[in-house]
């Protein structure tokens, strides 16, 4: 920047605020070797044939120059997801994954043909002004229309991620409905609503949302999620993340950060802690069955029938069954 002039590098800092072409940068005194320096320096950033200010986020950069070189294309999907924080899962160990890692955007119907690159998406489709949101000056879809869109693109026990997590952090059903009857004929709208019908924002992690679809595969009864039991007391702070009454059984989804510390001896207390919060659970007079991802994502685990195998125990308990309630959970992703 030292190379410039006090006046050129104004403009720099002015125009750069958002992402420009080389010719522009050309009009107000820069040349090809000074641009190249720039980047070098990381003063700017380029991507896709544009260049912004170097300031801006690392990981927000190459989706804004995506949007730039794409006019009237509106950030969407895997990167509207991104940028609104609302979660999203896929299993990358199939073939044919989607390129989650790409820039995606939605362009108008008119605009030409749909692109599929590793390092972009580009979609055609209608842009209802309900469907829009920002990030900053970057357009993109809402949230609701985020979550249809995405619906639509991957399988049930991907998509259920997204829903979960955004009825989890405050959108309803009736928005997602609303946006799935504008797009009532367009391509992988029944997968939308089927998934959409499926969301429960009780589910409080990723791991809870892929294993409540791998329950219903297996033709187990949809378990109720987030329930208290009553100690003859009062009732207890611990919470379970499924509960079968009818099998008095109790599933615990146990995803890595549970036990995430900065020391053994942190990681120890968190164990000791699981191990007596199980004690409590179990004086209820339930069964318990822990299971963390590898259980829920490959299909040859033994995770049904441990299940089915808890849900023969318990019926055959004689015991008094325990008091419970559902609660509502808060909004975390723990697991």
């Amino acid at each position: 920047m030292d190379r410039l002039g006090y006046d050129v590098r104004e403009r720099l800092h002015v125009i750069t605020r958002t992402p420009q072409r080389r010719h522009a940068l050309l009009r107000i005194g820069l040349g090809d070797a000074d641009l190249r320096r720039l980047v070098r320096r990381g003063t700017l950033r380029h991507h896709h044939g544009h260049y912004v200010d170097g300031r801006l986020d690392e990981e927000l950069a190459p989706v804004a120059c995506a949007q730039a070189a794409y006019p009237g294309s509106v950030v969407s999907h895997f990167s509207a997801a991104r940028l609104a924080g609302i979660p999203v899962w896929t299993d990358r160990s199939h073939a044919g994954s989607v390129p989650m890692g790409a820039t995606w955007l939605t362009r108008p119907p008119e605009a030409p043909r749909n692109q599929r690159r590793a390092d972009i998406v580009v979609r055609r489709a209608g842009l209802a002004p309900v469907d829009l949101s920002g990030h900053g000056w970057l357009p993109l879809t809402g949230v609701a229309r985020t979550v249809v869109d995405l619906a639509r693109e991957l399988p049930l026990r991907e998509s259920i991620v997204t829903v979960d997590g955004a009825l989890r952090s405050g959108t309803t059903i009736e928005e997602l409905h609303a946006v799935a009857e504008r797009q009532h004929h367009w391509p992988g709208i029944r997968r939308a609503q089927h998934a959409i019908a499926f969301g429960n924002p009780s589910a409080e992690s990723a791991l809870e949302s892929i294993a409540r679809v791998r329950f219903a595969a297996a033709g187990l009864p949809a378990p109720l999620l987030q329930v208290q039991f009553f100690d003859g007391l009062t009732w207890m702070l611990e919470r379970v993340d499924f509960w079968w009454p009818w099998f008095r059984t109790v599933g615990e989804a146990d995803g890595l950060a549970k036990y995430e510390a900065n020391s053994p001896a942190e990681r120890r207390q968190l164990l000791r802690r699981s191990h007596r919060r199980d004690q409590l659970i179990g004086d209820r007079g339930v069964e318990l069955v822990h299971f963390g991802w590898e259980d829920v994502v490959d299909p040859r685990s033994d995770l049904i029938a441990r299940l089915r195998a808890g849900f023969a125990r318990g019926v055959s308990r004689t015991t008094e069954p325990p008091q419970w309630r559902a609660v509502p959970p808060p909004h975390a992703d723990a697991a």
